[in-house]
């Protein structure tokens, strides 16, 4: 029989087997009301009414979607529905028998029980169905299976723990949740055996095998908390992947994965405007320097996915270049990709007159403290002339906005990278008078997980057995996940009107050592013991601690929570100018020394929107260069 239900024609089979549970209610009823004799009184009248029983409640059944809905998936809706369609079904044969028969022969009783009857007899096969194949009754002898032990009775686990017992995976035998009035509780047969602090004690003594972290709104605290007592059971340990699993209600065991250690950041779910990005970005032609890096390669894929009228990724490294070819290939995006450098200013310009971009997003940097430091020239072309070249190609070919990506490291810049890009972010604003373009900054901190940064560098340490690296105990940083870095970068550029400086919330800044300690942990290892962290030193030109806004900057709210502007006092646009072509041409001649010294001078000048005296930026330069050429005489 349950064969039939998985062959093509299981919906026949369903009316058929409904049709007949139609029949034996209408019959029933009437067995019932003449005491379970037979054949009892009139009998042949209920059988002559039969087929019009058979044909009003069938075409109840069919409207109110009894055959749209699959057993294997019944639930408290379709019972509902088998209810209503029992009832008004009930309800018009009650009324054409009226028509028909004047009810003549047709005791009272039978109209009522019969409803009453069909719920039970079209609910009880569904739901026996249902529990047969959650508890997998008909699939033969079971294979061996991990033992689970499920953190959280909520919703997603409730998902989770239904999906387990229908679909396979380990088999889960307790679960522990911190709800005191949920102890002894049960959830599909599994019992709330403690809370998560007994994970020590149950997980051996039920003989689990690995932990399933069900709890995707859980905060970065809780997260710490939990994995710090799953640990210490020894067992392998699982998670959701947040609380966007729980909305779509795909809370399934392949959804799982291994504990991230942005997971234990806990930091709050972005919330866009996606209306308000959509239209801002949609239709429109986008373009994205610096497309194959880490947060450019994800800015084009969410860009991509809003379906713009046309993306084009400019990038000087192919390989960067050929990855994200390759991750947007198939995507009904048009795209464009093209090997060039944005230091090229006739290549941009040309690039721009011929594509007409209305949307640009100008990700192209150096970022690596330490190479920047000792390579002043290189930051200064790349960050500063890049920058320039962008700003300016967006105004001459009237792009409608120009988005230059900073760093928080710009704020009171302590390295060469920093100062570069409080240059960059000095040029891109005075532009704004310059051209009806609107120019505005994004400014933020680290991002989780980019190319050169510290968690792929701790990662291959721990891989490698250790010691992992950390220059100093208290170093802090800010983070976000590039994916949340990117859509708040979306969602300001369609916010800005033109001059402003955006800063996305960062929320608190991590000790490095924690961030350290935590991957350590996750890989299953001890820090201290396992694997060593040894602590370096302070790099050149490296912080103890990062800002985000200048002390002279006011931090004013935006329509979206996650961002703020940074409000400042009017910049000396001719002097900035100046000064800026000033350092751009003298960079061939000048010694490293002298550039360094110089960029840092100028960022510093405009500290804040703050303009202090200056010697002429041509002049000091050319005070150095002829000091070096007398120093090498």
């Amino acid at each position: 029989m349950w064969k039939v239900f998985n062959q093509p024609g299981r919906r026949y089979a369903i009316i058929l087997h409904d049709l007949l549970m139609v029949a034996v209610a209408w019959l029933g009823a009437w067995w019932l009301r003449f005491n379970l004799g037979f054949p009892f009184e009139n009998w042949p009248l209920s059988l002559h009414v039969l087929p019009l029983v058979l044909l009003i409640q069938g075409i109840a059944m069919q409207r109110f979607g009894l055959y749209r809905g699959l057993w294997r998936f019944s639930s408290l809706p379709d019972l509902w529905n088998i209810a209503r369609a029992a009832l008004i079904g009930g309800l018009c044969i009650t009324l054409a028998l009226f028509l028909w028969l004047r009810l003549d022969g047709i005791p009272r009783s039978v109209l009522a029980l019969y409803p009453l009857l069909l719920v039970f007899l079209l609910g009880g096969p569904r739901l026996l169905y249902r529990i047969a194949k959650d508890r997998r009754l008909f699939a033969g002898p079971r294979a061996a299976r991990q033992k689970a032990l499920v953190v959280g009775a909520g919703a997603a686990g409730e998902m989770l723990i239904r999906d387990m017992l229908r679909a396979g995976g380990p088999q889960p035998v307790a679960i522990v949740d911190d709800a005191p009035d949920l102890r002894g509780a049960e959830i599909h047969g599994l019992a709330v055996c403690g809370a998560t602090a007994d994970l020590p004690r149950l997980a051996p003594a039920l003989g689990v095998d690995v932990i399933l972290i069900a709890i995707p709104s859980a905060s970065g605290d809780q997260m710490r908390a939990i994995l710090r007592l799953a640990q210490q059971t020894g067992c392998a340990i699982r998670t959701l992947p947040g609380v966007r699993a729980l909305l779509a209600g795909k809370i399934t065991f392949n959804t799982l994965r291994e504990v991230r250690i942005e997971d234990l950041l806990g930091r709050e779910r972005v919330r866009l405007d996606h209306a308000q990005i959509h239209a801002g970005l949609g239709d429109q032609c986008v373009l994205v320097t610096g497309g194959g890096g880490s947060i450019g390669s994800e800015l084009c894929r969410q860009i991509a996915a809003l379906s713009p009228a046309r993306l084009i990724i400019i990038d000087h490294s192919e390989y960067n270049l050929y990855r994200i070819e390759q991750a947007l290939a198939g995507g009904q995006c048009k795209t464009e990709f093209l090997l060039d450098n944005v230091c090229d200013q006739a290549a941009m310009e040309k690039i721009m007159a011929r594509c007409r971009p209305r949307i640009i997003f100008h990700a192209a940097a150096y970022k690596h403290v330490p190479l920047l430091e000792r390579q002043p020239r290189q930051a200064i072309r790349n960050n500063i002339l890049g920058a320039r070249n962008m700003a300016i190609a967006a105004g001459r070919h009237q792009a409608q906005k120009f988005v230059l990506i900073s760093t928080d490291k710009a704020v009171n810049p302590a390295n060469v990278l920093g100062a570069s890009k409080r240059v960059a972010e000095l040029y891109t604003e005075i532009q704004n008078a310059q051209y009806p373009t609107r120019y505005l900054t994004v400014r933020f901190g680290n991002v989780l997980d980019s190319e050169g940064s510290v968690v792929p560098l701790f990662r291959g340490q721990i891989k490698a057995g250790g010691p992992v690296t950390v220059t100093h105990p208290d170093i802090s940083r800010y983070f976000m996940t590039i994916a949340e870095a990117c859509q708040l970068i979306m969602q300001a550029c369609v916010m800005g009107r033109g001059g402003e400086i955006f800063v996305l919330d960062m929320g608190e800044p991590v000790k490095i050592r924690f961030l350290a300690e935590q991957m350590i942990r996750l890989s299953g290892r001890r820090p201290g013991e396992d694997i060593r962290i040894d602590y370096t030193g302070l790099r050149a030109g490296e912080k103890l601690h990062e800002e985000l806004f200048y002390a002279s900057e006011g931090r004013q709210a935006t329509a979206h929570k996650k961002i703020f502007m940074a409000q400042h006092a009017a910049l000396d646009q001719r002097a900035i100018s100046r000064q800026v072509e000033a350092l751009l041409d003298s960079g061939d001649s000048a010694t490293d020394e002298a550039l360094a010294a110089r960029l840092r001078e100028l960022a510093a000048t405009y500290s804040g929107g703050h303009k202090a005296n200056v010697i002429p930026l041509k002049e000091a330069l050319n005070e150095s260069i002829l000091d070096s050429s007398e120093h090498a005489r």
